[in-house]
């Protein structure tokens, strides 16, 4: 069965209000993670092999925030109303980690990044078969999101203190804004 004929939950959005979801719920979370890289790098400067990795995947996520502030009104979506809250919130989160140490805010980076991998998956997935542009632009964030993951990894995120419960935490807390910033 193709994207398009796929049979939704009872009260799921479809077509435009689909797009309009996708493209709020993603402007909000590339915008998130942008400022939870620079949490990190307000603490962790700029001169360690640490600071160096984040600074590169900051880059990354501030294209594809470029993209979503060009899609927004080009498909006539609005911008999540909490943008001021993942202002503060996301900036908090990642000066945190940080504080917590590198190898902290690499543990940071694996949980959001394997939800944001499941999320554009499933993203992909609802999209209708006439959205290929679409679904080749959260293809392609979704691949660097999954590097961003696997440079943490190879930093030794899971070496953090506590990084069980923090990573669940972490990843709990971003299925809540995503399912908040679909919403409202």
């Amino acid at each position: 069965m193709t994207a398009s004929h796929r049979m939704g939950l009872p009260g799921e959005p479809a077509g435009e209000a689909l797009i309009d979801r996708i493209l709020r719920v993603d402007h909000a979370g590339e915008y998130g993670a942008v400022r939870i890289y620079e949490g990190q790098l307000a603490v962790l400067g700029k001169n360690s092999e640490a600071a160096k990795a984040v600074a590169h995947m900051a880059e990354q996520e501030r294209a594809h925030l470029a993209a979503f502030e060009k899609l927004l009104p080009e498909r006539r979506a609005r911008p999540t109303v909490l943008q001021p809250f993942w202002h503060v919130a996301g900036f908090a989160l990642g000066a945190a980690t940080a504080m917590l140490g590198e190898k902290a805010a690499m543990a940071c980076t694996v949980a959001v990044e394997e939800v944001i991998d499941e999320h554009y998956r499933e993203q992909i997935a609802a999209l209708p078969d006439d959205e290929g542009g679409l679904k080749e632009t959260l293809e392609k964030f979704r691949r660097e999101e999954v590097e961003h993951k696997n440079e943490a990894l190879d930093r030794g995120a899971e070496q953090a203190p506590g990084y069980e419960p923090l990573a669940a935490a972490i990843k709990a807390g971003s299925r809540l804004a995503i399912w908040l910033s679909s919403r409202i």
